[in-house]
């Protein structure tokens, strides 16, 4: 199955007196990149959010910002007003300005606040949790469509590369003739006797080097196992970045064997699809 690596999600809930909002972002990354932003006193939740998105979510570069808002009066932090004060007359030095302006700048300055709770009661913990779990669900949702035209456009770029693989075997047998025919005429421009049995197995060697029939089989093996692997469930880009790779050496190693205008054409046409599909491929889960 087949999953974008990027997505959106957002929810919010109402808890007591608190407005709980969580929000995820996701990108494309090789590995899974976690970036927490959290208020202070939840931090001791972080461990446990990062392994349930690392299990949920499998890799991506991962944003995540858990914003709590108090409706009441208990609200857990506090401005520290000596500290904010003793910012703003150092402020005050530096310029003409108004106490609004040095008041803005000195609340964004380290310390401003405090907070007088270290931590979280179960009931607290479970109702971030069971949002995280929402939020994880609905973008792996979002990420399983986005998955859907990845899909679509997988097998439309494989079943590009079969046609020309078909058009490539057609055109083989008269590549084959062309090549026996320079080497007569260049044997015949030499106006010299030769042994016509040593003649027929030293062409035989030399077609020998430009046969691709291997090639040919195990490029069209990659592309049914490519179509094969995109059917599983579990994760599945970086395993068909690696059959890309076997697919881009197969089609090499033809066009370097191709001794042929039109078959080359062909492997340059192979070449531009597999290229759309690695550059695909760099967004799947």
């Amino acid at each position: 199955m087949i999953m974008s690596m990027t997505g959106y999600g957002k929810k919010e809930t109402q808890w007591e007196d608190k407005r709980i909002s969580i929000e995820i972002r996701a990108l494309n990354s090789k590995n899974a990149d976690v970036n927490l932003r959290t208020p202070s006193y939840t931090r001791e939740l972080d461990t446990e959010i990062r392994k349930r998105i690392a299990a949920k979510m499998n890799r991506g570069k991962i944003d995540l910002n858990i914003h709590i808002e108090f409706n009441g009066q208990n609200a857990p932090t506090k401005i520290n007003t000596q500290i904010v004060k003793s910012y703003m007359d150092q402020l005050e030095v530096f310029g003409d300005t108004t106490l609004s302006e040095r008041l803005a700048l000195a609340m964004r300055l380290p310390d401003t606040l405090n907070s007088d709770r270290d931590s979280l009661n179960d009931e607290e913990k479970k109702v971030i949790f069971e949002l995280l779990d929402t939020v994880i669900k609905d973008i792996n949702s979002y990420r399983a469509d986005e998955g859907k035209s990845l899909e679509k456009d997988f097998i439309l770029r494989i079943d590009l590369i079969e046609s020309h693989l078909e058009a490539l075997k057609k055109i083989e047998p008269e590549r084959n003739q062309k090549i026996e025919l320079k080497l007569r005429e260049a044997l015949a421009d030499l106006k010299i006797e030769i042994d016509a049995n040593r003649f027929e197995q030293e062409l035989i060697f030399y077609l020998e080097k430009f046969d691709i029939t291997e090639e040919k089989v195990r490029l069209k093996n990659h592309l049914d196992y490519f179509k094969k692997i995109m059917k599983s469930e579990a994760p599945v880009g970086k395993k068909l970045g690696f059959i890309a790779q076997e697919l881009g050496r197969e089609i090499n190693t033809i066009g370097s064997k191709a001794n042929h205008s039109e078959l080359q054409k062909i492997v340059v046409q192979m070449k531009d699809e597999l290229e759309k599909i690695k550059e695909q491929l760099l967004n799947v889960l």
